[in-house]
């Protein structure tokens, strides 16, 4: 079964040089984009009109987004037995402090600053790739519905 990436970026620059700097270390693994956070919960928990999607490998969330910001997403994640041991990079241009010590509180695994010029995000990129898809081993998990 293919593994999935739920990136959730409001930032339709960021979104392309996201998706490029996947496609550049030819990251084969299916890309859902969620461009605020109900998008991102919604399709993590489903709608009544809507089940779930499957799980991803990994979420990599902004913090800065409309309609539910993405410490509220975070917080949410960890509530829920279908999400809680998910893995969460916060991806963010965020530089305060205080915003890295609350995604730590709420549980993020890992906290990454996106770099401003394409090559050093496309290189943050593939280190996440290796990292989350290929060298991490999560726990064996149930897709709970």
């Amino acid at each position: 079964m293919q593994k999935v990436i739920l990136l959730v970026e409001d930032n339709q620059d960021d979104e392309e040089l996201a998706l490029l700097a996947f496609a550049r270390s030819r990251v084969a693994n299916r890309m859902v984009v969620a461009r605020n956070g109900q998008e991102a919960l919604d399709y993590l928990f489903g709608t009544p009109e809507q089940p779930p999607g499957p799980l991803p490998q990994v979420v990599l969330l902004d913090l800065k987004l409309p309609k539910v910001d993405g410490m509220e997403v975070l917080d949410r994640l960890r509530a829920s037995p279908r999400t809680s041991r998910l893995p969460v990079v916060v991806l963010t241009s965020s530089r305060e402090e205080e915003d890295r010590v609350r995604s730590y509180e709420l549980g993020c695994n890992s906290y990454v600053r996106k770099p401003v010029n394409f090559e050093a995000f496309s290189e943050a990129m593939h280190q996440l790739q290796m990292y989350w898809l290929v060298l991490n081993e999560p726990p064996i998990r149930e897709d709970r519905s």
